[in-house]
């Protein structure tokens, strides 16, 4: 069995520097895919209320046999659920339907700037925090002006800013934009769809190490001190994904991987989506 380390985040709490999300898994699969995880050593599963699987995953926790305090769990305020009642009401339906009383953390799955409402969405996770609802709060797909906004609206900076990285998407300022603030990066899509699998840098990689163009492109984000979601029905796939922690890429690979950015996405523009 694989156990990710621990990163620390910005109030002092811990996460885990490879997890498991649960993102376009179909509810039916859900609680076998997330016990399945659980039992392979994964220890953070991030879900949100719109994948349409927060039940089926604390089903899978439980079936699991692990005990809630040793399991890190994300949620996710959806886009129409911004503003103060209706964040408290997305937070405690999560609560509900994943059936724990607390949630380790919660993010505003996007900014959607064009309501104004991602400000008093963000004090909403402030109260929610010191009330115990939550332990840490943070932000998903947020760009540096949303960053610094509700930064200095509230005084209170993001554990965590969960945005798409990876080979073809590096997002180097705003990379470096978090890390001046303190706030940790987490890669969602981190393989980009297998796109640049086949390229030099991380075959030859892949070559030298005996490990998987998957597995190299994981190490890559780690040995980039970001915090990393995999997502994989596959048990041998999940056990592959975890398996990332026993080697380490040269400077060399590093910087050859780094030449492969396009800053081609596979998720939308934060500034400009809107979906309800």
């Amino acid at each position: 069995m694989s156990f990710s380390p621990k990163i620390l985040m910005n109030d002092g709490r811990y996460i885990d520097q490879l997890g498991f999300g649960i993102w376009s898994i179909p509810a039916d699969q859900t609680a076998a895919a997330v016990s399945s995880a659980l039992g392979l050593g994964y220890r953070l599963v991030d879900g949100a209320w719109i994948y349409g699987n927060e039940v089926e995953q604390g089903a899978g926790l439980k079936a699991s046999g692990i005990e809630r305090k040793d399991v890190f769990l994300t949620s996710k305020v959806w886009n129409n659920s911004h503003g103060r009642e209706k964040t408290r009401a997305s937070v405690e339906r999560s609560l509900t339907s994943i059936g724990v009383e607390q949630l380790d953390l919660v993010l505003i799955h996007w900014p959607v700037p064009m309501q104004s409402l991602y400000v008093e969405t963000w004090e909403t996770l402030i109260e929610l925090q010191k009330e115990g609802k939550i332990a840490s709060i943070g932000v998903s797909n947020f760009n540096a002006d949303h960053l610094k906004h509700i930064i200095d609206a509230t005084g209170v900076t993001p554990a965590i800013n969960q945005i798409e990285v990876n080979p073809q998407l590096q997002q180097p300022e705003l990379c470096k934009v978090c890390k001046e603030l303190g706030v940790l990066v987490q890669a969602w899509t981190p393989l980009g769809n297998g796109a640049e699998f086949a390229s030099k840098p991380i075959t030859d990689a892949a070559a030298r190490t005996g490990k998987s163009p998957a597995q190299v492109v994981l190490r890559w984000l780690i040995q980039r001190e970001l915090t990393v979601i995999t997502r994989s029905v596959n048990p041998a796939r999940q056990a592959e994904n975890l398996n990332v922690f026993d080697f380490e890429l040269t400077d060399a690979e590093m910087a050859a991987i780094a030449t492969l950015d396009k800053g081609l996405r596979t998720g939308p523009d934060p500034s400009v989506f809107k979906l309800m």
